[in-house]
């Protein structure tokens, strides 16, 4: 296997997300119930509602790391997947925890108790400090900065996610993001969109879901990856368990550095990618970054007859 394998994050949940795999397949349908047992309530049942419970960060991320991991499995039961060949491992944000199940380094009981407490000790964060997202269309990573450390005057302002070209988060409290928003232009920000999130990921307002985090993963076993795992915090391979638990805690108020990421891993010659997860964002992101890369989509069972 020349692939990486590239797991998605938060705001790839969708109502019903998984239901499709658990209807194709005893094995997805196995790894809803290990999760729903393991959790101690009907997880499946909060991901496949028509309701809006999905959308929770408490919800969606336990619902989108079971919902990978599904397809992985169905994956390695159906089509010969074995991801121990995979070139090298990654995931957006919360992937990070799918990505390290997938190289073997977090057993999946441990990974989804784990992205449990983080949804909700973000959930919490948000709750107590008012915060929210901003995606800046066009925008370069210089006038990122610039512009969040312009309206970091009126409160938490950072740069959240270096995803792809044009590409860019910010993430802070609500009156930061006011300002912001109403300065863009001045840096030559071509156009703003306020995201619909519970918070201010990746930066100091979600500063106490990070030490919560850091102290749950002290009691985790994390093994060496047995393939190479790129972290977002720094976009290169890490590979000792105390370095992982730290930038696992440090991910939570820190940009992810995904566009970084991809440059190092097409740099090493990789040019063939798989997606196991709900939607199909990652695939995007990493065109922009480079056309010519080959993304393989796992994101529904019919796409498994186009692989």
């Amino acid at each position: 296997m020349n692939e990486a394998i590239l797991f998605p994050g938060q705001g790839a949940q969708f109502a019903g997300m998984g239901r499709d795999w658990c209807e194709f397949s005893p094995v997805a349908r196995e790894t809803f119930a290990e999760a729903d047992r393991v959790l101690g309530f009907a997880l499946s049942q909060k991901c496949w509602d028509a309701g809006e419970e999905v959308n929770r960060t408490d919800v969606a991320q336990p619902g989108i790391f079971t919902t990978s991991v599904a397809i992985v499995r169905v994956l390695e039961a159906t089509q010969g997947l074995d991801r121990s060949k995979a070139v090298m491992v990654a995931g957006l944000s919360l992937g990070e925890y799918t990505a390290l199940w997938a190289a073997d380094s977090l057993s999946f009981a441990d990974g989804l108790r784990l992205v449990r407490l983080r949804g909700e000790a973000m959930q919490r964060a948000s709750e107590t400090v008012k915060s929210s997202m901003v995606s800046l269309m066009g925008a370069t990573e210089e006038q990122a900065r610039s512009l969040a450390a312009a309206a970091s005057a009126h409160g938490v302002c950072q740069v959240a996610n270096l995803n792809a070209p044009g590409q860019i988060i910010v993430s802070g409290e609500l009156a930061a993001l006011d300002a912001l928003e109403a300065v863009a232009k001045d840096h030559g920000v071509r156009r703003t969109r306020r995201l619909v999130v519970a918070g201010g990921f990746h930066s100091e307002c979600m500063r106490s879901a990070a030490e919560t985090l850091k102290a749950a993963l002290r009691d985790v076993r994390i093994a060496p990856p047995r393939v190479p795992f790129v972290s977002n915090v720094t976009a290169l391979p890490t590979n000792d368990p105390a370095r992982i638990r730290e930038q696992l805690a440090e991910q939570v108020c820190a940009p992810v550095l995904w566009e970084r990421s991809m440059r190092w891993a097409l740099a090493q010659g990789i040019r063939r990618f798989l997606e196991p997860g709900p939607g199909e964002v990652l695939a995007g992101l990493l065109r922009k970054v480079d056309e010519g890369v080959q993304v393989r989509s796992a994101a529904t069972p019919k796409s498994l007859a186009a692989s």
